[in-house]
This record gives C-alpha cells, sequence and structure tokens, in this order.
C-alpha cells in the first residue's frame, strides 16, 4: 500500500478529514469483507461523476464559445470517457494506494480500469466534501488543460509542428515521429480526433482536433513542448 501523504502530495491537495480520502480509495468488496466496519467508494464515485462532469463542461464552455453544442457534447464525451480518466489514475498511481477485497486482489484489481476510474471520481468528491469545488477545479485543470488547449486554436492552422517535430528530433538523433489515431467518435460533419504521436515507439504526447490534422498538429505541438 502507498503512503497516503504521497498520493496527498500528487493530488497537490491537504485533507482535513483523510478518511473522506481512505474511503474514496475503498473498493466495495473491501467494505463487504470488514462486515460494516469501513464504508466504501460507490457514493462518492456518484457524486465525483457529477462533479466532474460539471466541471468538464464548464472547462469548454469557456475555453470554447465559438464550438456549436454538438462538437462541445462530442468533447465532453471524450473527456469524461473511462479511456481516457484511467490515464489520470494511472498517473496517480491509485492502484498503489486502494484497499481491496481478497478476491478483488488476487484477480488484479489494482490495474482494473474500471476501479481506478471509480476511484479517482471518488477522490474527486472527498475533495469537493473536504474543501469545496477550488481544489477539484485546480487538479482537473492540471489534468485537462494540456488535452483542451488547441482544439479550435487558429495557430494549428498555421503553423507546421509536425515539421517542427520532427526537425528536433532529427537533430536529437531520437529517430520517427509515428501519428496514431486512438480514438473516431461523432456524426460526420461533427467527427472528433484524438491521436498520439510516438517516437522510438514510445508514447510522447496526444492531442484532439476536429480533424485528424489538427489533432496530429495538436500532438505535435504537446510533443515539442515535453521535449522542452
Amino acid at each position: 500500500m502507498g503512503s497516503l501523504e504521497e498520493l496527498q502530495s500528487d493530488l497537490e491537495y491537504r485533507f482535513h478529514d483523510v478518511g473522506l480520502l481512505t474511503q474514496a480509495l475503498t473498493h466495495s468488496s473491501h467494505a463487504h469483507e470488514s462486515n460494516g466496519a469501513v464504508l466504501d467508494n460507490e457514493q462518492l464515485e456518484f457524486l465525483g461523476d457529477a462533479i466532474l462532469g460539471f466541471m468538464i463542461s464548464d472547462f469548454l464552455f469557456r475555453a470554447h464559445p465559438k464550438l456549436d453544442e454538438g462538437q462541445l457534447s462530442k468533447l465532453k464525451g471524450f473527456f469524461v470517457s473511462a479511456a481516457n480518466l484511467v490515464k489520470f489514475a494511472e498517473w496517480l498511481r491509485l492502484g498503489d494506494y486502494l484497499h481491496l477485497g481478497k478476491g478483488e486482489e488476487k484477480t488484479g484489481g489494482r490495474t482494473k480500469p474500471a476501479l481506478l476510474v471509480d476511484a479517482f471520481e471518488a477522490i474527486l468528491a472527498a475533495m469537493y466534501l473536504d474543501g469545496g469545488m477550488e481544489p477539484v477545479k485546480q487538479l482537473l485543470n492540471r489534468f485537462l488543460k494540456p488535452q483542451m488547449d488547441g482544439i479550435d486554436d487558429p495557430e494549428l492552422q498555421v503553423t507546421d509542428f509536425k515539421t517542427a517535430l520532427q526537425e528536433n528530433i532529427q537533430a536529437r538523433q531520437m529517430g520517427q515521429a509515428d501519428y496514431v489515431t486512438t480514438g473516431e467518435s461523432g456524426p460526420h460533419h461533427q467527427k472528433l480526433f484524438s491521436v498520439d504521436v510516438l517516437i522510438g515507439g514510445r508514447r510522447i504526447a496526444s492531442g484532439l482536433g476536429l480533424t485528424k490534422k489538427a489533432a496530429e498538429q495538436a500532438a505535435a505541438r504537446e510533443a515539442l513542448e515535453r521535449l522542452k
């Protein structure tokens, strides 16, 4: 088990009631084995899911006022998806902190995406109950801002970040940049694309865009920032 001190450091938030954080990390399998002595995270996950949806809607509304309702809905769907949220849960190494029952422990519960995402959402609720919306906003902003930046940025249309990235990695003798489309959703006239850029076979950055070209440029721009 990881130290809650370390997790709070990664969250950049210190709980007044650390019991809320413990509950957020407690799977129902562990609670059942304790005969009700501890609370599981299911109610917190329910609240956290609602908080997450609201915060992402607010971020998108403020950051991209030119997008229509359909485009905003598609973006929100991507940001709240388990495939996206599990990356944040893994970055926080939530699997190291989960309280699991013996059965879940034996079947690899610490790496199950569904359990990790539930714990992440439960932590959002725990932070909200402990300290209000501001610390939740700060945490989500840290994770989501790099993804949201550039979705409809005109600079992506006039700056060739892909060429700049290739020149950069060639100068460093790092090989070739490869772009892999990892997601495509929405009707033909409102598609949203997600793209990963790989260097030497390793994922370096990802980008979103209303066209595949824009998503590739966004990924290249993020990669350039990380290489700095």
